[in-house]
């Protein structure tokens, strides 16, 4: 299977971390019983709000789950502070 781009990252009003791939689509992805799922009304990955595990681990866990999904300098971040952007940025391996 190919890799596929993020084209956003974003924290919702409900505080789930979203995932947007550019063209794959993972319906079925619950089905791991990782805590990964898929909302199909948006066409993102998402996790729970955040309880033991950080917003960083979550999307390291999401990448993994998904083992075809790339952060790019053209994904798009939103409601992700610079601070919350650097610790995801370096969960997903793009760190300084």
């Amino acid at each position: 299977m190919g890799y596929d781009t993020i084209t956003r990252v974003e924290i919702d009003k409900q505080g789930r971390l979203l995932v947007f791939p550019t063209a794959l689509k993972f319906p079925m992805i619950y089905r791991e019983g990782v805590e990964v799922h898929w909302d199909d009304s948006v066409q993102a990955h998402y996790s729970p709000k955040p309880r033991e595990w950080s917003y960083g681990r979550w999307l390291r866990h999401i990448l993994d789950t998904a083992g075809t999904l790339q952060l790019t300098p053209e994904t798009e971040w939103c409601n992700v502070d610079s601070t919350l952007k650097a610790e995801l940025l370096e969960a997903a391996g793009h760190g300084t």
